[in-house]
């Protein structure tokens, strides 16, 4: 079952542990269902990978390979382990929710949860 993450696809976060404590990066990816996200150049892994022949590469002429060796990628990291980063108040903040109507219909919001901000995080 999936969970509801206060993290969404495209946020600023701050790591609060881990070896990448006190960086900010861009959410690439959030996977509700681990309650994990991937944030880009953040937790980089290294993967030893062979090369292997690319799918239809541009369909002409040879088969193309995808060249092997170490690579280095993003490995998720728990929720837990992030905060958001208000773009108001540029700061790492918990999340919370308003009830919000514009044109006659209602929307949830996320909210920035400092008491000298209160922005909205979502624009």
């Amino acid at each position: 079952m999936a969970h509801a993450m206060k993290v969404k696809k495209g946020d600023l976060v701050q790591v609060l542990s881990g070896k990448d404590r006190g960086k900010q990066g861009r959410v690439l990816e959030s996977r509700p269902k681990d309650k994990r996200v991937i944030v880009e150049n953040l937790n980089i892994i290294k993967r030893h990978t062979r090369p292997r022949p690319m799918r239809n590469p541009s369909r002409m002429g040879a088969p193309q390979i995808q060249p092997g060796g170490v690579i280095e990628k993003p490995a998720p990291i728990q929720v837990s382990n992030l905060m958001v980063v208000c773009p108001t108040c540029n700061r790492p903040t918990r999340v919370g929710t308003v009830i919000k109507e514009a044109k006659g219909e209602k929307r949830r919001v996320r909210v920035c949860r400092r008491d000298d901000c209160r922005q909205e995080i979502d624009k």
